[in-house]
């Protein structure tokens, strides 16, 4: 009786590394998706931040137009 026990105590504390296991690395590609797409946003801000200095180095002016607002009449 007391060995049948002793395997299922084992059992359930085996169960619950391999459950905390899965979740540290859930949260792990949580932690490097966040982080790449992070990356990504700022890759794409620091393009366009230098597309318009390119464009301002170059003498062009109307390099970020404004849209003016349509007048109803």
């Amino acid at each position: 009786m007391i060995a049948v026990q002793n395997r299922m105590d084992w059992r359930s504390a085996e169960r619950r590394e391999d459950a905390d296991r899965r979740t540290a690395a859930l949260m792990g590609f949580v932690v490097v998706l966040c982080l790449a797409i992070a990356g990504v946003v700022l890759v794409r801000e620091l393009r366009q931040k230098s597309n318009l200095e390119d464009c301002l180095m170059a003498g062009r002016k109307n390099c970020a137009p404004i849209e003016a607002p349509v007048r109803r009449l």
